[in-house]
């Protein structure tokens, strides 16, 4: 998708210089690039680029940075909505995203004159961006104002039109509402145990779920809980774990999973004691996998290459967690339907049917086979399943099946889960898992 670029402020920062930011510009700064990036280029967060544009701050810099951009981004209609009223037409998308940075720490008690300063400040910076400093100053100190109290009085944030309207059809207006609110409070941390889920939740005062997940609160630093170095958990969202469950793959079998990377699904299969065998095409994504193998000292044999390329036959199950559109992980990852339009749906929907279809090529007569997306679209999961049965004579649908799930999930089809459901144990990201078991 082809954005423009935004004006941002391009200076750079030296290491030094932020280490003295007692005006905490450095952070900001980050933030306010981070934000044109997502919102004029389509940048992701998870980008090697975003990284880079943190890379001069001291840990608790980037910690920053990272979560005003992730709120900004998950607060994002909610900031415009705040913000229009005092805006007689739209700035250039970086003073905008200015605003926004500035109105989200208004919103959230942060000194009303400190943030003012520190982004008009910002905004001088910039040479696209300087002639704004006074419509900024003007319109944050009118925020500051009705302070965190306004804040309190706006409407939920909305998903954008292109998501938001194919998800009211698909599951009704409710469940979006739903969905929406699940968005906004963000996700807990989830691990999943290489051991026994219940004693790990017992040594790091986490809470077991129903499925076996173990569930910290967000914000924990996950490299620091006893256990980590030694291998005793990855971190792994409760629904993320369910389509290897569903699976269940057996001591000795031959597993393959199919675009593994970064792979908690692949160190589940190795947990259960099957011969696996990781395959993915991201060589980056790949050395994930292969520290965390080396760190919980599981094994399975990691393989660089396309799927749909892959030739090695007679499996005994195959796991095809399928690119998608991701939509099921905003509540994670709020900058997803900021940085992209949906115009990628179409082409990601054709190639999860030919990686469906060439996995039952691979599967051993009577092999079985778990497909799943982490989507809330109903074309990159149910109907996928449908056209799937439909295009094999002799494929069969089996239950999605698992320890601890929800009958809220279950479906026609296979598990379906979204992040409005689960909400008494803190809810979980949108997938679809099916299970289905090719000719013998």
């Amino acid at each position: 998708m082809a954005r423009k670029h935004t004006g941002a402020a391009r200076k750079p920062a030296t290491a030094a210089g932020e280490g003295e930011d007692r005006a905490g510009l450095g952070p900001r700064r980050a933030a306010w690039r981070l934000l044109n990036a997502v919102t004029g280029e389509g940048m992701l967060l998870s980008d090697a680029r975003a990284a880079a544009m943190m890379a001069s701050l001291a840990p608790e810099g980037r910690a920053r940075a990272q979560r005003l951009a992730t709120e900004t981004l998950r607060h994002l209609t909610r900031l415009d909505g705040w913000l229009g009223p005092r805006l007689r037409k739209g700035p250039p998308l970086a003073v905008r995203n200015a605003l926004r940075l500035g109105a989200l720490e208004i919103g959230q008690g942060e000194a009303g004159h400190g943030v003012v300063n520190a982004v008009v400040a910002l905004v001088a910076e910039g040479k696209r961006t300087e002639a704004y400093r006074s419509l900024v100053n003007a319109v944050l100190r009118g925020l500051v104002e009705e302070g965190p109290e306004g804040w309190e009085r706006l409407g939920p944030a909305h998903l954008p039109d292109w998501l938001r309207q194919p998800l009211i059809e698909a599951w009704g207006g409710a469940a979006v509402r739903g969905i929406e609110a699940a968005h906004l409070a963000g996700a807990a941390l989830d691990l999943s145990a290489k051991g026994d889920p219940a004693a790990l939740a017992e040594t790091l005062g986490g809470r077991l779920l129903p499925t076996g997940t173990v569930r910290l609160d967000a914000g924990v630093q996950v490299t620091a809980l006893p256990g980590w170095h030694e291998g005793e958990f990855w971190v792994q969202d409760a629904a993320a774990a369910l389509p290897a469950r569903v699976l269940a793959a057996q001591p000795g079998e031959r597993v393959l999973d199919l675009c593994a990377a970064p792979g908690g699904k692949t160190l589940q299969m190795a947990a259960m004691g099957a011969e696996v065998t990781a395959l993915d095409l991201s060589a980056p994504r790949l050395e994930r996998l292969r520290d965390n193998i080396a760190r919980t000292g599981l094994k399975a044999r990691v393989l660089q290459g396309d799927a749909l390329e892959f030739d090695e036959t007679g499996w005994d199950a195959i796991l095809l967690d399928a690119p998608c559109s991701a939509t099921g992980t905003i509540r994670r990852h709020p900058d997803l339907p900021v940085a992209r339009d949906g115009a990628e749906i179409s082409g990601l929907i054709e190639l999860q049917a030919r990686m469906i279809d060439h996995a039952l090529t691979l599967l051993r007569p009577g092999g079985r086979l778990v497909f799943a997306t982490c989507s809330l679209l109903p074309d990159e999961g149910e109907a996928q399943a449908e056209a799937a049965l439909e295009r094999h004579p002799g494929l069969a649908l089996e239950p999605a099946e698992a320890p601890g799930i929800d009958p809220a999930w279950r479906m026609e089809l296979g598990l379906r889960t979204r992040p409005d459901l689960w909400t008494e144990e803190g809810g979980l990201d949108g997938f679809f898992v099916a299970r289905l078991r090719a000719r013998a």
